[in-house]
């Protein structure tokens, strides 16, 4: 009966005010909520906040959407939507997001949620709304604004030129070059005029206005 009440959660987040709720009519909702979780119902994410995974018959639980939850507000970005858009190869090992609080890493059953901490003016530039499975919206960043976060926020990436910014992006990491040409310039102009380490963004902007 339980997992039926919570069928419109499936694939997303609720927290335990929600269950408890949805559990009112039982004695005892928390025993309840721990047998639930013991029986695969909920997945627990960090105290007081669980995801509801969907049936077999139903897509999978959106791992930006359950990033989005843990920590907010925050947007997915860096090298886990980097590899989403396909412009790194390789599958990211965790889900990496930016936020404008401090938060922690966490480390759960549905794998190792990272965020990055960035300054409120830098934060609202270039990221977009995205819907899981038609339904749940989450926050991720657009391919620009991905990159930028990746180059601002990786320590000891040192870029004094349009050629060794390149060298970085194409021949180290391996980055899909038909997709870098399709960046925005003017959204990349915008991200960099913030001021957050234009340092290094100012390179990638160039880089892209003049071609590969």
């Amino acid at each position: 009966m339980p997992a039926e009440l919570l069928e419109r959660f499936e694939n997303s987040v609720v927290n335990h005010a929600t269950v408890t709720s949805i559990l009112g009519h039982y004695r005892a909702p928390n025993a309840k909520i721990h047998r639930m979780v013991q029986e695969g119902v909920l997945i627990p994410l960090k105290k007081g906040l669980y995801a509801v995974p969907g049936s077999k018959h139903t897509q999978s639980l959106s791992l930006s959407l359950v990033a989005n939850h843990l920590c907010g507000p925050s947007y997915v970005s860096m090298e886990y939507a980097l590899s989403g858009f396909g412009i790194i190869p390789e599958r990211a090992l965790a889900v990496t997001s930016v936020s404008i609080r401090k938060c922690n890493q966490y480390l759960n059953g549905l794998g190792r949620f990272i965020y990055a901490y960035v300054p409120e003016r830098y934060y609202p530039i270039g990221v977009d709304v995205a819907h899981a499975e038609g339904r749940c919206a989450y926050m991720v960043a657009s391919k620009e604004k991905a990159l930028c976060d990746w180059l601002a926020l990786t320590p000891n990436i040192r870029t004094y030129s349009t050629k060794g910014l390149r060298q970085l992006l194409i021949d180290d990491m391996r980055m899909d070059e038909e997709i870098l040409a399709t960046f925005d310039v003017d959204l990349l102009g915008e991200i960099k005029a913030v001021g957050f380490r234009s340092d290094r963004l100012k390179y990638l902007e160039l880089l892209i206005r003049e071609g590969f």
